[in-house]
């Protein structure tokens, strides 16, 4: 090892093998559940140095764990003794901006908020959009297949992709960096990197789809009764607003008492408590009252018919920022209560009134007391399935019953045809369900690939496949 570190040094130059206790800010496990220990961090510059560094690691037989922001939740990023760190965040450079192709280009280090600005600088905007957005990277969020709270209008991070370049196993590079919107010339390349959380090969760089901005913003907090009636006003304010809808939270009343409670924050701009709210989002590229009256209209019906008990509009930037609060707070009211078990799942949009009810029931006979609080980005069916411990129970005794409530939550959603990880990815915390989770057909062809690409198995090893 002492002889390849060496080696990358001289490649390197100064600043990019990091050794010791200053490896401290790369070489961590996000949610504290693993140690990551590498041997080194490597931080390069170019792709060139990229290909470098992976060619001289395969022929040392040492393994790459390639990083980004290192702000994922399943271990994609966690290094074991022998293996090096990769990390990216050298490489932030936009390559291109063409506000006529509506297309960018960006490095695989660029954070997702200043690809974000460098869209709005010439009037234009990039989609993705996250709680991480100011310091997760969009190598890792093209990895990872990002989701976020656009989804519905937009896509996935994969929905978002013209073109990548990568560099392989073997340190050749692939320049996909294509921005045409219609190349049917065999194979889709690209997908096969995107997700597969640096297995495969490391994304470098990539050519993103930009969009017109929006000129107009409608924002609703609304009261519902039940996660059934959610579902049915979505497809009202989809109906009723020509598809104008980006987005739409589902929230339970967890989220207002715990940010009061919890947070000591005061956040519930209804008149009376709901037992579930939705945060409703519509954009339209003109300004003027149509969208606005659309939504008022949909929801007017939905009030008349029973589905909506409550509802309020942002009138402001700031009020809109508030309502925004009430979903943005509810990771960190699980963090406050200590000890929460968490799940990123998705089903069939109108499976999430039977994901929440069953799980939820099953959850109690498990565990009486056990506090459930389901929310997320209902509009594409991804739920994040988190259960606080009942009051009184101690941290301890609640996490050692958590593959237990595991098993639960994701058993309720393979039930119903559903995935157990709808944007966080794999990584090594779920590897080992992917046995169960995944076709067998599919695992094969999975191994396959992996096999084919990277036959000394140095890329991110330990990672998604079971």
């Amino acid at each position: 090892m002492d002889d390849l570190l060496d080696k990358l040094s001289a490649l390197l130059g100064p600043g990019g093998v990091v050794t010791g206790g200053d490896m401290a800010p790369f070489a961590f496990d996000w949610r504290k559940i693993e140690e990551s220990t590498p041997s080194a961090v490597l931080r390069p510059r170019s792709t060139a140095e990229v290909a470098d560094v992976v060619r001289l690691c395969g022929q040392a037989g040492v393994p790459l764990v390639p990083q980004g922001g290192n702000t994922g939740l399943m271990g994609g990023t966690v290094a074991k003794p022998g293996a090096l760190l990769l990390n990216l965040g050298r490489m932030d450079r936009i390559r291109d901006i063409d506000p006529l192709g509506y297309t960018v280009t960006a490095e695989a280090g660029c954070i997702l908020a200043n690809v974000q600005a460098a869209a709005a600088g010439v009037d234009r905007l990039f989609p993705l959009s996250l709680g991480a957005e100011g310091t997760c990277t969009i190598g890792g969020n093209l990895s990872t297949n990002a989701g976020g709270i656009l989804t519905i209008r937009y896509g996935n991070a994969r929905d978002l992709v013209l073109g990548l370049e990568v560099v392989l196993p073997d340190g050749r590079v692939w320049n996909g960096l294509r921005s045409l919107r219609k190349d049917n010339t065999g194979y889709d390349l690209k997908h096969l990197f995107m997700g597969a959380e640096g297995t495969l090969g490391i994304i470098t760089a990539a050519t993103c789809k930009l969009f017109p901005r929006p000129r107009q913003v409608e924002t609703a907090l609304v009261a519902v009764p039940d996660p059934a009636a959610a579902v049915d006003l979505l497809a009202r304010l989809r109906g009723a607003s020509s598809d104008a809808l980006t987005a739409f939270e589902l929230m339970p009343r967890f989220g207002i008492d715990g940010a009061k409670e919890l947070l000591g924050r005061d956040v519930d701009p209804l008149a009376a408590p709901a037992p579930w709210y939705v945060l409703a989002e519509l954009t339209a590229g003109t300004a003027g009252p149509a969208l606005r009256e659309q939504a008022e209209g949909a929801l007017a019906a939905a009030l008349e018919g029973g589905t909506v008990l409550d509802a309020t509009f942002a009138e402001s930037e700031e009020k809109r920022r508030q309502l925004w609060l009430i979903r943005e707070g509810l990771p960190e009211i699980g963090r406050a209560v200590g000890g929460a078990v968490h799940h990123d799942v998705s089903v069939p949009v109108a499976r999430v009134p039977d994901l929440i009810t069953l799980a939820g029931k099953r959850l109690e006979k498990l565990l009486p007391g056990i506090r459930p609080y389901p929310f997320g980005h209902v509009a594409d069916g991804n739920i994040h399935y988190n259960v606080a411990r009942p009051r009184g129970m101690e941290t301890k005794a609640y996490l050692d019953r958590a593959k237990e409530i595991t098993a639960t939550v994701h058993g309720t959603v393979r039930e119903l045809g559903g995935s157990i990880s709808a944007e966080h990815g794999i990584g090594s915390r779920k590897r080992e369900e992917m046995a169960v989770a995944k076709d067998p057909v599919e695992l094969d062809l999975m191994r396959a690939i992996k096999g084919l690409l990277d036959p000394r198995g140095i890329m991110n090893p330990g990672k998604v496949l079971p």
